[in-house]
C-alpha cells in the first residue's frame, strides 16, 4: 500500500482536532514549514518560521511541538547526523536516501519495494506487530558528472 501524502494544513488541523488539541498559531507555523522542509531538525524548522517572518516560535516550543506530532504518529522521527533529531512530515511507509556530504534526507519514491518489504516482513517476525517500516540508504554523491537525481 503506497505512503500517505503530506498532511495538508487542512487535514493537520482535523489530526490536532482528533487528539484533543487546538490547532494554534505555533503548530500550525510549525507544520507549514515542515510542508516547505518535508525532513526538518527543530533548528531548521525555527529558521525557516523565523524567515518567513509571520509567527514567532522558540526553537524549545518548537521541538516540544515536533515531539508531540511525532508521538502522536503524525510524524515520524529520524536521526541526522551528529546525533541531531530530524523529522519527516510523511509519516506512512517510505523510503530515505540519506546524504552523509550534506547531512539531508530525501524521500525515495519506490512503492513497489514497500509493498515487498512489507510481505516478506510480516512472515518473518512472527510473534510482533510491525508499527511502521523505515528504510534509510546511507550514501554519498557519486563524482560522476551524470549521476541520476531523486
Amino acid at each position: 500500500m503506497p505512503a500517505p501524502l503530506y498532511p495538508s494544513l487542512a487535514s493537520f488541523k482535523n489530526l490536532l482536532h482528533k487528539h484533543g488539541l487546538k490547532a494554534t498559531g505555533q503548530r500550525l507555523a510549525v507544520h507549514e514549514a515542515m510542508l516547505d522542509l518535508i525532513h526538518g531538525s527543530a533548528d531548521t524548522v525555527s529558521a525557516h518560521i523565523a524567515a518567513k517572518g509571520e509567527q514567532k516560535v522558540s526553537v524549545a516550543s518548537v521541538y516540544t511541538i515536533l515531539s508531540q506530532m511525532a508521538e502522536l504518529g503524525i510524524y515520524t522521527r529520524r536521526m541526522g547526523g551528529g546525533s541531531k533529531m530530524v523529522f519527516d512530515v510523511r509519516s506512512g511507509n517510505h523510503l530515505h536516501l540519506y546524504d552523509l556530504e550534506t547531512d539531508s534526507f530525501r524521500d525515495v519514491p519506490d512503492d513497489d519495494l514497500i509493498d515487498l518489504i512489507e510481505r516478506n516482513v510480516r512472515r518473518r517476525f512472527k510473534g510482533y506487530t510491525i508499527d511502521h517500516i523505515d528504510v534509510q540508504f546511507v550514501c554519498r554523491p557519486s563524482k560522476r558528472k551524470n549521476a541520476k537525481k531523486i
